[in-house]
């Protein structure tokens, strides 16, 4: 999600630069905008790429072969240096060649930060793109001297408001620091849109594509609106500053409809007007209704739903850059945004399949999957069984195979140090380790994998749900830490369940299944978890990091270290 916040916001940066004017500062409202535009998409194009530098060097391993980036300037060098020299003898389309090459780059970004062998090269290569756009974007303004101390102070400013955002970031905050990347790139977007339909406005009435460009503007501005209070809530949820449950307004989807509308009309109104000032009130006014649409919908989502609320929101800011490329004619911005846009739709539908459930019932505030049955869920019967610490050792220790299953509250709890050095420990002793990963546990897509790599688990033994799902039945012991819903049996067994045909771990299987968590209480989805309370699963209630590091303590003895 970070790569994608980071390239699309690099491509809104483009659009605020082809708009900047003026001196070494701006001169009229237009130029103020514009560059306000540019200086929130340089925080974020500075701080996603050293974020995403962090990111990787936690996967790297003491056994790795020796790293030489620097060469990476090799090529970037032969791009600029051959770009600059073709635009100095005016090369026939020099400038959209280099605008296609920065789309390459950033099109082999992505794929190649989509898998830790090629992640190295897929940030060169966004850098690249970056640089690339950048460029071949001032090749086109050739800007005075004054105009272009203006850009570099803007992008050094913005680049250091970035970088030490993602220098003291902790990684159990990532998803918010995505959430409010995705906010500046709406942000951008609205910033960009206003100040280019002041710019254009004295020769729309003489445009052939004048209907092409504020159809662009009003979707960028609305489409922006959305994604800045949308990503602001979903900030805020993720980081506590608000309440994690729905806000569930009386009538909410009449007023989500109602605010549809009035966008709708304010639309119709900027398109038919001729008065400057009447097109940029029904803009503020596109830009407000779409705000508060973005507050009623992101807040009737729970916490629980936050890793598709990052995904649906990433994909809005794709559609807006797309949206802005038609505006400005910029073929970076239009092949960038689709990409983004595509992709983020698409690991949002990946994601409420691994949920069972519809993205309309995400979005709009709903509850049980396609799955779920109108009868009455089955009750749990039993009693549960707990285990000390002792016992917890004693399983480990007289294990083959074991498998962690780490949730939210592994997180939470910062208990992935003292879980990494328990892998390490019992690896070392012959005890085969593995981990497993939900597809939507955490608060964002790969979060547990970036935090248990920040502790120095070996990548190639954490490992997805559908590559371990069919081993837990020849598991010895399963370790749930701080993990539920996507644990619970439920989901297959009960059809009547909220959660019914989710895909989930089957922890259940295993010989042992031993669950770390602070207490019986139920997940998100407010569902008892029968696993709970079966014959072959004991509960270790406590503070995750505290029993952690209670076992590493155990197991130390136990083998004399």
């Amino acid at each position: 999600r970070v790569r994608e916040a980071v390239v699309s916001t690099q491509s809104t940066g483009v659009g605020g630069l082809l708009v900047m004017g003026g001196g070494v500062l701006p001169t009229n409202s237009v130029q103020s905008l514009a560059a306000a535009a540019a200086f929130v998409s340089f925080i974020n194009i500075f701080g996603g790429f050293v974020i995403t530098q962090r990111m990787l060097d936690m996967f790297k391993r003491p056994t790795d072969p020796p790293e030489h980036n620097y060469l990476y300037g090799i090529p970037a060098a032969t791009f600029l240096g051959g770009y600059a020299y073709a635009a100095s003898q005016n090369m026939a389309d020099i400038h959209q060649m280099a605008y296609f090459a920065a789309s390459l780059c950033c099109l082999g970004a992505l794929g190649g930060l989509s898998s830790q062998s090629s992640a190295r090269v897929g940030n060169a290569l966004g850098m690249m793109g970056v640089s690339g756009g950048v460029a071949a974007t001032i090749g086109i303004l050739n800007p005075s001297p004054e105009v272009l101390t203006q850009m570099g102070g803007t992008a050094l400013l913005g680049g250091a408001v970035g970088a030490t955002i993602a220098k003291k970031v902790e990684i159990t905050s990532l998803p918010q620091l995505v959430a409010l990347f995705h906010s500046f790139v709406g942000a951008a977007a609205c910033l960009t849109c206003i100040a280019t339909y002041i710019h254009d406005f004295p020769h729309l009435a003489t445009l052939d594509n004048a209907a092409v460009l504020k159809s662009a503007i009003m979707l960028g501005t609305y489409i922006g609106g959305v994604t800045v209070t949308g990503s602001l809530v979903a900030y805020g949820k993720l980081d506590g500053k608000l309440n994690s449950a729905p806000l569930m307004l009386p009538g909410r989807h009449a007023l989500n409809l109602g605010l549809l509308g009035a966008n709708i009309a304010a639309m119709g109104a900027f398109y038919t007007t001729g008065s400057l000032a009447t097109g940029v009130g029904m803009l503020g006014a596109i830009t407000a209704g779409s705000g508060v649409m973005g507050y009623t919908l992101t807040a009737a989502i729970g916490g629980a739903d936050m890793p598709v609320v990052i995904t649906v929101l990433n994909s809005y800011s794709g559609w807006a850059l797309c949206a802005e490329g038609f505006m400005l004619n910029n073929s970076l911005m239009t092949i960038v945004g689709s990409l983004i846009g595509s992709s983020g739709a698409i690991l949002s539908y990946i994601m409420c399949k691994a949920m069972n459930r519809s993205l309309p019932n995400v979005i709009l505030g709903g509850f049980g999957t396609s799955s779920t049955g109108g009868g009455k869920p089955m009750a749990i019967e039993g009693t549960h069984t707990e285990i000390d610490t002792d016992g917890v050792i004693q399983s480990l220790v007289n294990a083959k195979n074991v498998i962690v299953v780490p949730g939210y509250g592994l997180c939470a709890a910062r208990a992935q140090y003292p879980v990494s050095e328990i892998a390490s420990l019992l690896t070392k002793n012959g005890v085969d380790f593995r981990f497993g990963i939900h597809p939507v546990a955490g608060r964002m897509p790969g979060q547990l994998n970036v935090l248990l790599a920040e502790a120095g688990v070996p990548y190639d033994v954490v490992l997805e749900m559908d590559e371990i799902n069919d081993d837990f039945a020849d598991t010895d012991v399963v370790l749930v830490i701080g993990a539920n819903d996507t644990v619970n049996s439920a989901a297959e067994d009960d059809p009547n369940s909220i959660i019914a045909g989710m895909p989930v771990l089957r922890v259940w299987k295993a010989g042992q299944t031993i669950v770390m968590k602070r207490s019986l209480g139920v997940g998100y989805a407010a569902v008892d978890n029968p696993v709970f309370f079966k014959t072959n699963t004991s509960m270790y209630l406590g503070d995750a990091k505290k029993q952690c590091e209670a076992l590493l303590e155990g197991l130390k003895r136990h083998y004399g270290e």
